[in-house]
């Protein structure tokens, strides 16, 4: 038997091998014992661009895998999951990075906020500030197919662009059998996140830009995006916030 032949037998004997043993070692992984990633846009400042070979300001960066996306060309995703939080900060240099407090969209934490003169951020008394945070929990669609689930946050002047995703999603509609019409699932839908360069008086950042593709065609994506939203419902999906502000321009809130 030649080495073509020998190898080509080989790869089918593995092939049949990974498939029945199938799910041992990780029988007792959960989603808490997973990092979800986190979708961010590349800025200037961004210590990637150092750390990442090819990685520009305006691409979009898998924060676990650290696989990074041409921000023109973007990525397809299925919306899984929102909800918003406020997420309670220290000031730039203090701390580990980390939130101090996340509070749900039923808190009245902003209304123990007060805004410094020339300043947009949200402060409180003890000289943390408050940042309203839109999360789309979604799974993203690359171009082999595979899948993986992730999370993009919007702040500042990103919420109008979650804002206006929302209402993509809340638009959509399809028709039951009997002629009326209903707001199917999130995920029944194919989005495509790109980026494009925006500027205000006090800089220039890429952002956010959304668009929507059409219904999903992929049966084991949409019921993999299904079981993603019911898990991130549940809470068994967790959180774990970093601070990156530092690799951003201040740039003015945009409600």
């Amino acid at each position: 038997m030649n080495q073509v032949a020998k190898k080509e037998t080989q790869a089918v004997a593995l092939a049949s091998m990974f498939e029945e043993d199938a799910h041992i070692g990780t029988e007792n992984m959960s989603q808490e014992d997973l990092a979800l990633p986190f979708l961010k846009v590349l800025s200037q400042l961004s210590p990637e661009l150092e750390n990442i070979e090819g990685a520009k300001a305006g691409m979009i960066l898998n924060t676990v895998s650290s696989k990074i996306y041409d921000g023109t060309k973007g990525l397809l995703v299925l919306p899984c999951h929102y909800d918003r939080r406020f997420i309670e900060w220290q000031p730039r240099g203090q701390g580990t990075g980390a939130p101090v407090m996340v509070y749900p969209s039923t808190s009245d934490i902003m209304n123990k906020t007060f805004r410094k003169a020339g300043d947009s951020k949200d402060y409180l008394e003890s000289g943390n500030y408050i940042e309203n945070t839109a999360q789309h929990y979604v799974l993203v669609i690359d171009e082999n197919n595979s899948t993986q689930p992730a999370l993009i946050v919007m702040k500042s002047t990103q919420l109008k662009k979650s804002r206006k995703w929302n209402s993509m999603v809340m638009s959509t509609k399809s028709v039951r059998k009997d002629g009326t019409y209903f707001t199917p699932a999130s995920f029944s839908h194919v989005y495509r996140l790109f980026t494009a360069k925006e500027s205000n008086d006090k800089g220039t950042w890429y952002g956010w830009e959304v668009e929507k593709v059409g219904p999903c065609d992929n049966a084991a994506a949409y019921q993999e995006a299904k079981a993603f939203a019911q898990s991130v419902a549940k809470g068994d999906v967790q959180v774990k916030h970093q601070d990156d502000a530092a690799a951003k321009p201040e740039v003015a809130e945009d409600f």
